[in-house]
């Protein structure tokens, strides 16, 4: 089944601007209804909501239907942005 992003994107900004300052518990849960990941390893990995939209977004352009080539173009040219969170999912699965 086709993830809708543009309704994911909504509801995860919706769940982060109701988050002050910690991953909450409904932001963690849409990650993990799409990913391997556990509520409570999202919430471990990506305490910051800021990080966890960085995630979204890389993974809105690992699912896309674009070629690899593209993918990659639209990886590196957010490469500092998308830093941190490579960073912390290889430190995880790595």
């Amino acid at each position: 089944m086709p993830i809708n992003w543009d309704e994911f994107d909504s509801n995860v900004d919706t769940s982060i601007e109701k988050s002050a300052n910690a991953t909450d518990n409904k932001l963690a849960s849409k990650i993990s209804s799409i990913t391997q990941m556990t509520d409570d390893e999202v919430k471990e990995l990506f305490p910051n909501p800021a990080d966890v939209k960085k995630l979204t977004e890389l993974m809105q352009i690992v699912q896309s239907a674009d070629d690899r080539n593209n993918k990659i173009n639209k990886i590196v040219s957010n490469a500092e942005e998308f830093g941190g969170v490579v960073l912390t999912l290889l430190g995880k699965f790595a």
